[in-house]
């Protein structure tokens, strides 16, 4: 990869700039909820209010993630969602949070990010993940093979030779030399052409050292799950920093976390919304998945001992409240953790609900109308 050209097309497009009285940029991993009583598609509607509020209140971008044989997560097709957003926004940056690398043909991640590379120019980051984003079936399902591990294990290649597809830079004598993925840098090469040689930066999600040891030696920018693995935060995060390396795309670490966080107009709205996402997480976790149930099927669930010490447990990692206290729980994990950037995850049965958290979210930190 020409170096020069990496800093000038991906370094600028990685670090935010907070806005308000917020200390790092906020931003947005969606799920595409799906409540019970509701459908695929009105969850995909939300989807489009939520980004286009968020762009609107400043939020830096929005990413959505690749989940399988999830009934209540429609976010099987990130690439199909993200261009779908990408006609309903202008700013914001679209991305996922992440595509999960062994489910798929490098050169076909590579033709989809840069097809949407070409609809949006400048704004698409390509968050890349090693796990299966599902169970064992459906993983194989996905991949055609059992041999999930080997997958996984194999992510260092993959992601290698998808970098190359996306730079358009394996060597003579390579068996991919003379495969170009389009929309892509070739076009820009070739006779007549001029297109940009702009692709999108590539992001290292994990939830554990993995990841973030291999986005620092390669010098990517990370981003840890704290979302669903809060007690590796920390020490992931301190291992990204540790074995950073500057590269092309960064002098420096940067690392966002995905956070859950919702907010209300009273402490005990704010409990009521996020159980329904507690309850959801139980079921998931017993091989029961779901629609996610409304708040009053959550209130009336009778959880057992096991069931209730998951939940406090869960919760416990949830950022939920008023406003105010919702700002200070964020503002005490960016302190913690030293966090470049909050992602903040609404996990909630209704769209009203979570389009209200982040209303209320940008005016805790007093981010601008930018109408």
């Amino acid at each position: 990869m020409d170096e020069n050209r990496g800093e000038a097309n991906r370094g600028g497009q990685i670090r935010g700039t907070a806005g308000g009285t917020a200390s790092v940029p906020l931003s947005v991993l969606d799920l595409v909820t799906v409540g019970a009583g509701r459908t695929a598609s009105q969850a995909l509607r939300t989807s489009v209010d939520i980004a286009r509020l968020t762009e609107r209140r400043g939020f830096h971008r929005f990413w959505v993630a690749e989940h399988h044989s999830m009934p209540g997560v429609a976010s099987s097709s990130p690439a199909v969602i993200l261009a779908h957003l990408a006609a309903h926004t202008e700013r914001i940056r679209l991305g996922s949070g992440g595509v999960m690398l062994p489910n798929h043909a490098p050169l076909v991640i590579a033709e989809q990010f840069g097809t949407l590379e070409a609809m949006a120019p400048g704004r698409v980051d390509l968050g890349l993940g090693r796990a299966p984003g599902t169970d064992g079936a459906t993983a194989a399902a996905l991949r055609r093979t059992d041999r999930l591990k080997e997958g996984a294990d194999d992510f260092p290649q993959q992601l290698a030779e998808l970098t190359r597809f996306l730079d358009d830079d394996f060597p003579d004598g390579h068996p991919y030399a003379r495969i170009h993925a389009v929309p892509g840098p070739v076009q820009a090469t070739s006779p007549g052409g001029v297109q940009s040689p702009a692709r999108p930066p590539v992001w290292l999600l994990g939830s554990s050292g993995f990841s973030a040891r291999l986005a620092g030696v390669l010098g990517l920018p990370f981003a840890f799950a704290h979302h669903f693995s809060a007690r590796n935060t920390v020490p992931a995060l301190d291992l990204y920093r540790e074995s950073f390396t500057p590269s092309a795309v960064l002098d420096a670490p940067y690392a966002l976390i995905g956070v859950s966080a919702l907010a209300a107009e009273t402490e005990r709205e704010a409990r009521r919304q996020v159980l329904t996402g507690a309850l959801s997480m139980v079921r998931l976790r017993t091989g029961r998945p779901g629609l996610v149930p409304t708040p009053e099927e959550a209130e009336a669930y009778d959880f057992s001992p096991m069931e209730r010490e998951f939940v406090d447990n869960w919760l416990a990692d949830v950022v939920h409240g008023t406003p105010d206290e919702v700002r200070g729980g964020l503002d005490a994990l960016t302190k913690r953790t030293g966090a470049d950037e909050l992602m903040i995850t609404a996990n909630a049965h209704g769209g009203e609900a979570r389009l209200r958290s982040y209303e209320l979210i940008a005016d805790a930190y007093g981010l601008p109308d930018l109408g």
